[in-house]
């Protein structure tokens, strides 16, 4: 299969965006597995030319723009990411650009990395406290999410004085609050404590069969 057919995608014109970059950064993180390349340092590409459509917005409106040709997009990009980037990278925007959706890489990117945290189990949290948590607190409290969401959390610290409780932690559509936080922590251990009670009361009747 040619690098070009593994990014090639059909569409229908009721798909979100947010789709539509989620099915091209799978194409690209797949590719870069075939090439048996980083996806830390390719993704690191593509976020480094997201940086720059940012710091440059006139590059960023005329590569997205429908009105300039392709082969003159091509040329531009050609020119900005230089010789030194990976060969996956290079073609996935050449392919990008030729399928005219230059305008949804912030997307693409955004899709790329929650599709590697997925992948590694690595759990998107937002912590909203009432004072800025020192290295102590949030410790502590990354602790306790491993233990609640089974998973490595990426934590995003939000400040807000009005915070009722002191202390409201998001992962996903998932409200917690400090007190609902430390009852589902409690629950798993019980859980845990049983399941363990149970097993070693089976090994006790293996040892032990007269006592049944």
């Amino acid at each position: 299969m040619s690098t070009d057919a593994q990014f090639s995608t059909e569409f229908h014109a009721d798909v979100t965006v947010e789709k539509i970059a989620e099915v091209y950064a799978e194409a690209f993180l797949n590719a870069v597995d075939v090439k048996g390349e980083s996806p830390d340092e390719t993704l690191g590409e593509l976020a480094s030319f997201v940086d720059v459509l940012r710091a440059l917005p006139k590059f960023d409106t005329v590569i997205s723009s429908a009105m300039i040709a392709t082969e003159e997009k091509l040329s531009l990009i050609d020119k900005a990411i230089g010789s030194q980037a990976s060969p996956t990278f290079k073609n996935f925007l050449q392919v990008v650009a030729k399928r005219g959706r230059l305008d949804i890489l912030r997307a693409i990117h955004s899709e790329a990395t929650k599709i590697v945290d997925k992948r590694r189990n690595r759990i998107p949290v937002t912590i909203t406290t009432a004072v800025p948590l020192d290295e102590q607190a949030f410790g502590s409290l990354s602790e306790k999410l491993r233990v609640v969401i089974g998973g490595e959390p990426i934590i995003q610290s939000v400040v807000d004085p009005e915070t009722i409780g002191g202390l409201v932690v998001r992962v996903g559509d998932t409200i917690y609050d400090a007190s609902l936080l430390t009852q589902l922590k409690t629950v798993r251990q019980q859980m845990i404590d049983r399941s363990a009670h149970e097993i070693q009361s089976r090994r006790d009747s293996f040892r032990n069969p007269e006592g049944n």
